[in-house]
């Protein structure tokens, strides 16, 4: 799955946890069908996976070349 310019970017490299996740999850709860959601992230946020799978979202999990991590998010069809 490609980066996409309509993908909605939440961009949360930088903020100390619990933020990252507390935002991801703002962020899903306002997620349209059919839209993706790119999060920038400074570390692999392991819980979310999990939250993820639990409320129906399909994931792919990327390092980027500056060893930060890109999740793309969007909902199970």
């Amino acid at each position: 799955m490609n980066n996409s310019d309509s993908d909605i970017l939440l961009d949360v490299r930088g903020l100390e946890p619990p933020e990252p996740l507390e935002r991801v999850l703002d962020a899903l709860a306002e997620l349209p069908a059919g839209q993706r959601l790119r999060m920038l992230i400074d570390r692999e946020p392991h819980p979310l996976y999990g939250i993820l799978n639990t409320n129906h979202f399909q994931y792919q999990a990327s390092t980027l070349p500056d060893y930060r991590y890109q999740i793309l998010i969007w909902h199970k069809d």
